[in-house]
């Protein structure tokens, strides 16, 4: 004779006898001493976001701010405008007794912690760059840099269609965006390793510090069922409002199906430091370049380009 007795609950771990268990599978495993230790920790940890800044409301970039507040209204995912940096914070809950929090210090402060590393490598791996740049400011600042530096240095073609010229990336930028925006969103803040992106002759790179959710995938978000799972959920909903990302863990699987309907192959990486997604290169070459009609610049831009780099060969 025995009793069977079934429980549900996600207050893990779960204890017997004097002895804590967390179910894997269809099985109770006992756990260690310092399973249990991280458990607690984890349970009873503040996220890095909800900490004090060191930063003050003077730090504050208020042209960031407004052109957010703006964005945001454009976007109708609020229904305030801008009246003092203070008042506006205090609405976006990245405010603590007056006090600035880490969220708010890298959203909108220029001077903080984050970086993006961004190069033009000659082959296909590292050894020799055409170019390197570093961009620091507040996330919404490096997210137009580090566009601005993909769309710059990516080959375009052109197309005539009824005497309208039509200019198309080898890329789709709005996966390129969407890259970006999610790795600085769901990057890990509690490490100084900046952001990379790295512009290879045969793919683009775009990297950010901070493992994959545990326990999930890529596959899981691509088959679109998953719902997103944040890091930091003040910065995730900050750029919700301004429309700069979505809620619902969507942003691998519409990276994934526009390079798809361009043909564009892209990989999502996970790395032991962190996450990487790497778009294959359709057209080749030299970066920056436009081919079409027209193209006596593109000509002049090539010559220019063998000059300045001797790595490049002019076959």
């Amino acid at each position: 004779n025995c009793v069977q007795v079934k429980f549900f609950g996600g207050n893990v771990p779960y204890y017997a006898q004097g002895r804590a268990y967390i179910r894997v599978g269809d099985e109770d495993k006992k756990i260690s001493p310092q399973e249990l230790e991280t458990f607690i920790l984890k349970k009873n940890k503040i996220l890095w976001e909800e900490e004090i800044s060191e930063k003050t409301l003077n730090d504050v970039n208020e042209e960031t701010l407004r052109d957010f507040i703006e964005r945001a209204n454009v976007a109708k995912r609020i229904d305030f405008k801008f009246t003092t940096v203070q008042f506006v914070l205090n609405k976006l809950g990245l405010l603590k007794e007056d006090k600035l929090l880490k969220a708010a210090d890298v959203l909108f402060c220029d001077n903080n912690q984050l970086e993006v590393q961004a190069a033009v490598f000659a082959g296909t791996d590292k050894l020799t760059f055409l170019d390197i740049r570093q961009f620091k400011g507040n996330i919404f600042q490096l997210l137009q840099q580090a566009e601005s530096y993909v769309k710059e240095r990516i080959n375009w073609r052109a197309e005539l269609k009824e005497r309208t010229r039509i200019e198309i990336p080898e890329i789709p930028i709005r996966s390129i965006t969407e890259s970006l925006v999610n790795s600085l969103c769901h990057r890990d803040y509690t490490t100084r390793k900046g952001n990379e992106v790295a512009i290879f002759k045969d793919r683009i790179e775009i990297y950010n510090p901070g493992q994959f959710p545990e326990g999930y995938n890529p596959k899981d978000f691509l088959q679109g069922a998953e719902r997103s799972i944040l890091r930091d959920p003040l910065i995730a909903h900050t750029l919700y409002l301004s429309k700069d990302i979505e809620r619902w863990g969507s942003g691998l699987k519409r990276i994934n199906d526009a390079c798809m309907d361009e043909g564009v192959k892209v990989e999502f990486q996970e790395l032991k430091s962190g996450f990487l997604v790497v778009f294959g290169r359709k057209f080749g070459g030299i970066g920056g370049v436009r081919f079409g009609e027209g193209s006596e610049k593109s000509s002049e831009k090539i010559l220019t380009l063998i000059k300045e780099n001797r790595s490049i060969s002019a076959r």
